[in-house]
């Protein structure tokens, strides 16, 4: 019993805490631009299914809860479901009703209301990120090479200790974790390293070693490996100006790793088990919350970008399928078809649970859930 309450206290708790700020930042930026262009906000749901608790303000919206607390939606007025599908009644709308339809705006304030969710969840990211670096500091440390470890890669392009490096593949390179972050998601790419060595400057050729790891629970994923160290790591505060300056970096960094990894993924060079789902993300958010709380809210603002990220993708029944539909009745003039839509979001359905069932069951094999199943079994 007392290891059951640990493990609710330690990963369910803080999974649903970090879950249910970012669903409602990302459902808050849908129904902020919606009411902002004069649209009925019928329902703002944190969760899907029967209504655990809520209330409705003056303005008619029914603010709750419900049972599964994986995700939220906002229900406009005129919508059949929470995809925003038409409920097929609008020639019986009266003039005022029609004025407060989503489904009766311009493109542009349809576009906008759609696309603010997921922009909602990058701007929270870069505030959160900004806050961390004003009162914490962000993590600095400088390019400078402290140890060149013997027969790595490093060493065989003849970087030495004291080398600062400025540029990698044509990027500039302001902190060591900048370093970091290139060779570790290349994966073996060949590198052009630019380095300042006694006032002279230096182009060497190093291709970084492809190593594997191991996470706590023991689970292998590869990264790539240079073998240099820096002179240590160190905190720099910002003031808030420059703080969002960094923090809206930090999200584009986010943002192109992302999408260097998929790529990564489609071409065979990363394994695609290393897609997580919500048990992962339930046990990362766990891990997080144990190193303390301000590792949780960088974690936060890193779940944020991907979650503002993913809910972009051009697949129906996601922002971005909407926002495809859009383009499609940008360039035609007109809206796609009823049928044509429902057809859509009905394949889009049939991904997103794809894609849920293979996230859920590399999560169960990874955190071995599956191996444990199977000795019980055997």
């Amino acid at each position: 019993m007392m290891d059951l309450l640990d493990g609710l206290g330690g990963y369910v708790l803080p999974f649903l805490v970090i879950l249910t700020v970012l669903v409602f930042v990302h459902e808050f930026g849908h129904y902020a631009v919606a009411r902002w262009n004069k649209v009925r906000v019928e329902v703002f749901s944190i969760g899907f299914g029967p209504e655990l608790f809520g209330f409705t303000d003056r303005a008619g919206t029914r603010w709750k809860f419900s049972m599964i607390p994986l995700g939220g939606y906002v229900r406009m007025f005129g919508d059949r479901n929470v995809a925003s599908l038409p409920d097929g009644t609008e020639r019986d709308y009266t003039e005022a009703e029609r004025a407060v339809a989503f489904a009766h705006k311009r493109l542009g304030q349809r576009t906008a209301v759609v696309a603010a969710g997921p922009i909602a969840n990058f701007i929270f990211a870069a505030v959160l990120f900004a806050a961390l670096y004003v009162f914490v500091g962000q993590p600095f440390t400088s390019p400078e090479v402290g140890e060149v470890q013997p027969g790595s890669a490093a060493a065989d392009a003849g970087l030495q200790a004291g080398d600062v490096i400025a540029e990698i593949n044509g990027s500039r390179i302001d902190r060591f974790e900048d370093i970091r972050q290139v060779v570790q998601l290349g994966l073996g790419e060949p590198l052009s390293i630019v380095v300042l060595r006694d006032g002279s400057q230096l182009t060497l050729s190093a291709v970084p070693d492809v190593i594997e790891r191991q996470d706590s629970l023991g689970n292998s994923y590869k990264i790539g490996m240079l073998g240099v160290q820096s002179i240590g790591l160190g905190y720099e505060k910002r003031d808030p100006a420059s703080a969002l300056w960094y923090g809206t970096e930090a999200v584009w960094t986010q943002v192109t790793v992302a999408f260097k990894a998929i790529g990564q993924m489609i071409g065979g060079a990363r394994d695609a088990s290393e897609i997580g789902g919500p048990l992962r993300i339930a046990w990362l958010s766990g891990e997080m919350a144990q190193g303390g709380f301000i590792v949780a809210l960088n974690f936060m603002a890193i779940l944020s970008v991907h979650l503002g990220l993913i809910n972009l993708f051009p697949v129906p029944l996601l922002d971005g399928g909407h926002l495809l539909f859009y383009a499609a009745e940008a360039l035609r003039g007109k809206p796609l078809g009823e049928r044509a839509q429902e057809y859509g979001f009905r394949i889009g359905l049939a991904l997103v649970l794809l894609l849920f069932v293979f996230a859920t069951w590399n999560d169960l094999v990874q955190l071995r859930v599956v191996q444990f199943v199977q000795e019980l079994v055997t």
